[in-house]
C-alpha cells in the first residue's frame, strides 16, 4: 500500500509544482522606460556638498532622544533612538544659507562602539531641487574618520534616485553631543 501511494506522490508531484509556478507571473511586468519620460541619455548625475547639524542641546534641539538606552552603563548608547529634523546649510556654520532639511531618525545599534543605524530624507528648500527629496539610509561608525552610506531613493527631481553619501565630521562637543558632519553626496536621478 505504502508503495502504491509513494508511486502516486512522485507521478503528481511535478504536475503540483509546475501549476502553482505559472501562476506567479502575473504580478509583475516589464514597463517601457520613455512611458514615464525616463530617457537613458537624461539621466543626470549631480555632487552635493551640504552640512548637517545634529543639534542636541539648548532650548530648540534639532536632535530629540525618543528612545533610551537600556543599559545603564553604556559607553556607546546601545539601543537609544533619536528623531531629527537637522538643518543642511551650504557652509559649516549654522547661521549660513539654509537649503535643506534632514529628516528622520538614527539608532544607536554597536555596544562596542558608537555606530548609528541612520534613515533620514535630505528635503530641499532652496533653488531648482526645492520640494524634491533623496533618502539616505545605512550604517555609519561615527568616530571614523571617513565613512560611506548609500542613497536609495527619492522623490520630485530625484525620481528613481541612487548613489552615495561620504560624511566626515567637521566638529563635535562631547561636552553636549552637538555636532556638524559634511556631507558630500552623489546622485544618479532622471
Amino acid at each position: 500500500m505504502f508503495t502504491k501511494l509513494f508511486f502516486f506522490f512522485l507521478l503528481f508531484t511535478p504536475f503540483i509544482f509546475t501549476t502553482q509556478q505559472d501562476t506567479h507571473d502575473d504580478f509583475v511586468r516589464t514597463l517601457d522606460r520613455k512611458m514615464f519620460g525616463l530617457d537613458e541619455n537624461q539621466e543626470k548625475f549631480s555632487h552635493f556638498r551640504l552640512y548637517w547639524h545634529d543639534v542636541v542641546s539648548g532650548r530648540n534641539p534639532s536632535s530629540i532622544e525618543v528612545v533610551s538606552s537600556g543599559l545603564k552603563n553604556s559607553t556607546t548608547s546601545f539601543g537609544a533612538v533619536n528623531m531629527i529634523e537637522n538643518p543642511l546649510t551650504l557652509e559649516p556654520q549654522l547661521n549660513s544659507q539654509l537649503v535643506g532639511k534632514a529628516q528622520g531618525f538614527y539608532a544607536s545599534t554597536s555596544q562596542s562602539d558608537v555606530t548609528l543605524l541612520m534613515a533620514m530624507n535630505f528635503a530641499i528648500t532652496e533653488g531648482k531641487y526645492n520640494g524634491s527629496s533623496f533618502t539616505i539610509l545605512g550604517r555609519n561608525p561615527v568616530f571614523n574618520e571617513k565613512r560611506e552610506m548609500p542613497v536609495i531613493g527619492g522623490s520630485g527631481l530625484f525620481r528613481f534616485a541612487r548613489g552615495y553619501a561620504q560624511l566626515r565630521t567637521h566638529w563635535f562637543s562631547p561636552t553636549t553631543r552637538d555636532a556638524i558632519v559634511e556631507y558630500t553626496v552623489y546622485l544618479l536621478h532622471y
